[in-house]
């Protein structure tokens, strides 16, 4: 039955939340899960959307329409239990939400059944921790007297704030990366010691950057920066404090992302002499039809084949990958026509990340 596959997935999204360290999130969903097998305000709220697919995110979307709802002001019993809102929230007491919360979605369902009907796009900036490591990485291998001037085109951009990634600041104990003063400070970027190319590396100098989404996001505008704060849960303060740096810098320094899919986004990209040529996504390739994914191989092909010394192209890649019984996220790159490597691991918001050793059976997953 269509209810008993919601309850099924609002059950297994309140999970991860508790893996991922959103205590507050969890208990909401869970209850929300019993909402739903009771007819409660939340199935009314999901009506049309109970079987919907497990990358729906419609546990998350129904969240993030609850936490615009609190941190736009239109729901203060509810804002004082959410620290995004200035609240509180006592993991002892984890029930202590949900009559605000259930309350708040029975006097709201016009709108939350509006917001439903968007995607969820969190645009987590702490991935570019990773993007920062691979293109370092790609630097190093080139082996030239300086970096080449980089070319950063981003698959699913969502707002496009990972496009900016050369402007934020990694740090973690005894190693800092990026701009002194950046808004944005990835802090605990590395779980041990970080990489010696990154570690060595020079500051990035992007000179173009360019992303596509279906449905991107304009971080510029109020409505665009509601609904990225809105998809953070609302008990992860340090998300809040990277993703307000990076629509501080958004103002400043836009970057450009096409309504466009993947695969024709990248029919136009080029290589070219004299710069690096960057293709780069982050746990989007579950988003992607397995048609248009093979249609986004073919040009990724092409731009390696194309690539020469003068005109390199890296592809960049923060993906989910099966290691035996599970999943765990792996940064990948591929320099040119040369082989997949896998250069480290990492939590799946990015922070922190952590380098494999020899033997690691992740290192033979591809």
């Amino acid at each position: 039955m269509p209810i008993a596959h919601a309850v099924a997935m609002f059950r297994h999204q309140a999970d991860a939340c508790a893996e991922l360290g959103s205590p507050l999130s969890a208990a909401l969903l869970r209850r929300a899960a019993e909402d739903l097998a009771e007819a409660g305000p939340c199935a009314e709220a999901i009506a049309g959307h109970e079987d919907a697919p497990g990358p729906s995110a419609v546990a998350l979307r129904l969240l993030g329409a609850v936490h615009a709802l609190v941190i736009s002001g239109r729901a203060p019993a509810l804002a004082a239990h959410y620290p995004s809102a200035g609240g509180t929230f006592d993991p002892a007491n984890p029930d202590a939400p949900w009559p605000a919360f259930r309350t708040t979605v029975a006097e709201n369902l016009p709108w939350i059944r509006e917001w439903l009907t968007r995607p969820p796009q969190t645009n987590e900036v702490g991935r570019a921790n990773l993007l920062l490591t691979g293109l370092a990485w790609a630097q190093q291998q080139l082996a030239a007297t300086a970096p080449l001037p980089v070319r950063l085109h981003e698959l699913g951009s969502s707002a496009g704030l990972n496009l900016l990634a050369e402007q934020f600041r990694c740090v973690s104990p005894g190693f800092a990366y990026g701009p002194a003063d950046s808004p944005v400070v990835l802090a605990d970027a590395w779980q041990g010691e970080p990489p010696t190319w990154l570690r060595d590396a020079p500051l990035q100098q992007v000179v173009e950057r360019h992303g596509c989404d279906p449905t991107p996001i304009d971080p510029r505008s109020a409505d665009g920066a509601l609904a990225l704060r809105a998809y953070l849960w609302a008990d992860q303060l340090p998300r809040l404090e990277r993703l307000n740096g990076a629509l501080a810098l958004a103002e400043k320094l836009p970057a450009p992302v096409e309504p466009v899919g993947a695969a024709e986004f990248l029919h136009d990209v080029q290589v070219a002499d004299g710069t690096l040529t960057v293709v780069w996504h982050s746990i989007m390739r579950q988003y992607v039809p397995a048609e248009e994914w093979r249609s986004v191989e073919t040009e990724l092909d092409r731009l390696a084949t194309s690539s020469s010394p003068s005109a390199p192209f890296v592809h960049i890649a923060l993906e989910p990958r099966r290691v035996g019984d599970g999943h765990r996220f792996l940064l990948t790159t591929r320099l040119g026509t040369g082989p997949t490597t896998v250069l480290a691991e990492a939590m799946p918001h990015g922070l922190p990340a952590w380098t494999l050793a020899d033997g690691d059976p992740a290192l033979t997953a591809l």
